[in-house]
């Protein structure tokens, strides 16, 4: 039973617990196969997922269908098995707000029919499996104490557990529970790489401080599409935000965009893209916190590094480590990569994804000084760096992509548009109106729509952005021309990819999920209220049970692709949700 639990699902079977300084994803076993400890760019502590070691398993005994659900407007999960004897639910959650060194996952059974047999399995191992459960010791009610590498552990279970493996790295608690109808039972593990506090951490207090948390950090939101989905988008974004503010890219790493390809890469990390992404998402909504807190981390980059912004730092604001290998098996058709060759890459883009966020916070009324002074280096970057090689949204090999361009043309009209912190109005527009003439007698293809860059005219999905954020008008020829060869060229069944792979599109089978919502939203731009709501629904309904976005779909075995869950996938949808509904679509 053991090797059958530690046997990884596709991925749109798991669900994603979120406390906002880590994460976890849970499979239809009650099988916690993914966490990262202490924050999320830490060694794993629970790693199967990737063929390390360590997992922990709630799931009942014999035969059964799974089934779950989160609790409206919240990361608490809902593990739910309709056995041969009854149905019974696990309530999951990690304590929210998290605190950066105390981690605190709660897990509640309850039987809501019948009667139920649970196994319970905890076997943490730190290090990504290299460092496994020692000094194991029994306390008073119920408590286990440990370690795991650096990691303290305490486990309140409140039945009599017992030790079981052979070996020092086989070391587990398990527990057999056998339960009525109407029964309840709590477990409570705490992680640290402090010393845990004194006091245990009360079941029912932290639930209840859980839920309450939730409900505050959910704002009241506009007319939306789809809003359930999209508040739901909301919080897994939440879920992923620090409270310094970095919002993660992923919660996992290494999990494969294309079997076998090589496509893979570790998403811990906060990209300034998808940082800017997710505050003009919610900006089209209302002025909600995470508007506020992807302002302050994004501005933070800006004004200690300046034209030198990396693509991506660590929650902390640090570089991103560089790539190693880690010897474990890896998620099947994938690989063990640990962190990002991005902390070596230019990209231009960034400056102008920032200018056009900026821009949204002072729209609503946010800018606050620290703010101003970021959008004036952004601005300075982009003046000094215009004519600089970078390697894009996609991270390709560096050329002056069209679209990096554009971008920085968008976010400086945006600026002028607002005439903030200062700026003349006048110079930048005229400045944005120098970068697209520049980028039209470079990149403008015969038939008359962008292409990627002045020697590659390959179509590109990201260059429907411009005309969204404000480059230049939707009904100019040029944003016109680009909308219908992207959708002739790119669409798929009302999918989107990105661009078409050096062998054609019967390459992959994978579409990009962004630009599936971009393309949403490019089509109500352009007076399609029918293709909007089609690319709308048909991306929106791209994962699994649990609602999470992976970066890309699987068209021919609609299966998700990538790392879990895709924060700029959650963000996009959110704002194709909020503009179809402005749109009365």
């Amino acid at each position: 039973m053991t090797a059958e639990l530690k046997a990884p699902h596709v991925l749109r079977e798991d669900a994603f617990l979120a406390d906002g300084e880590r994460g976890a994803l849970i499979g239809p076993r009650g099988d916690i196969a993914w966490m990262c400890m202490p924050g999320w760019d830490s060694d794993a502590v629970f790693g199967t997922l990737i063929g390390g070691a360590g997992f922990y398993v709630v799931t009942p005994t014999g035969r059964f269908v799974w089934g779950g659900y989160y609790e409206e407007g919240s990361l608490i999960w809902r593990s739910r098995w309709v056995t041969e004897t009854g149905i019974v639910e696990c309530r999951e959650a990690l304590a929210f707000p998290g605190d950066p060194h105390h981690a605190v996952l709660l897990r509640q059974i309850r039987v809501v029919e019948g009667r139920a047999q649970m196994h319970v399995h905890l076997q943490p191992a730190a290090q990504f499996g290299r460092s496994p459960l020692r000094r194991v010791q029994h306390g008073a009610t119920g408590t286990w104490h440990g370690e795991a590498g650096a990691l303290q552990l305490r486990w309140r279970i409140g039945e009599r557990a017992h030790v079981t493996g052979d070996t020092p790295g086989d070391r587990a608690l398990t527990a057999h529970l056998e339960m009525s109808e109407g029964d309840s039972h709590d477990l409570v593990l705490e992680l640290s790489d402090r010393r845990l506090p004194d006091v245990p951490v009360d079941a029912a207090g932290a639930w209840a401080d859980t839920q309450t948390a939730w409900q505050k950090a959910m704002p009241t939101f506009g007319p939306l599409a789809a809003q359930r989905d999209a508040a739901h988008g909301y919080a897994v974004m939440r879920g992923m935000t620090t409270a310094g503010g970095g919002m993660v890219a992923a919660c996992t790493m290494s999990l494969p965009e294309r079997a076998d390809e090589g496509a893979n890469y570790d998403y811990r990390y906060v990209w300034i893209r998808d940082q800017c992404f997710a505050g003009l998402a919610v900006a089209a909504d209302g002025p909600h916190p995470l508007l506020e807190s992807a302002a302050d981390f994004v501005s933070a980059r800006l004004l200690e590094d300046g034209a030198s912004l990396m693509p991506a730092y660590t929650t902390a604001g640090e570089t991103v480590p560089g790539e190693r290998r880690l010897d474990l098996a890896g998620y099947p058709g994938g690989s063990d990569i640990l962190g990002n060759h991005v902390r070596a890459q230019f990209q231009l883009d960034a400056f102008g994804e920032a200018l056009l966020m900026l821009a949204a916070v002072d729209r609503h009324g946010m800018l606050a000084d620290d703010h101003a002074r970021a959008a004036a280096v952004a601005v300075a970057a982009i003046e000094q760096n215009r004519h600089r090689d970078d390697a894009g949204i996609w991270e390709l090999k560096d050329r002056q992509w069209a679209h990096s361009r554009l971008m920085c043309a968008a976010g400086l009209r945006a600026v002028a548009t607002r005439e903030m912190a200062g700026f003349d109005g006048s110079s930048l527009g005229a400045l944005a109106d120098t970068i697209i003439a520049e980028v039209s007698r470079t990149c403008l293809h015969p038939s008359g729509r962008w292409q990627r860059a002045a020697d590659d005219e390959r179509l590109d999905a990201a260059l429907l952005l411009p005309a969204l954020r404000g480059a230049l008008p939707a009904d100019d020829p040029r944003s016109v021309a680009t909308y219908r060869a992207v959708r002739d060229g790119l669409g798929r069944d009302f999918y989107a990819y990105r661009f078409p792979p050096e062998a054609g599109l019967s390459g992959t089978d994978s579409a990009f999920l962004l630009c599936g919502f971009v393309m949403a939203m490019a089509s109500a731009q352009q007076g399609d209220p029918v293709a909007a709501v089609r690319y709308f629904e048909r991306n929106r309904s791209a994962c699994g049970p649990p609602g999470l976005f992976s970066e890309e779909y699987d068209i021919r075995q609609r299966q998700m692709r990538g790392n879990l869950p895709q924060a700029f996938v959650h963000a996009v949808m959110f704002e194709a949700s909020s503009r179809l509904a402005a749109a009365g679509q």
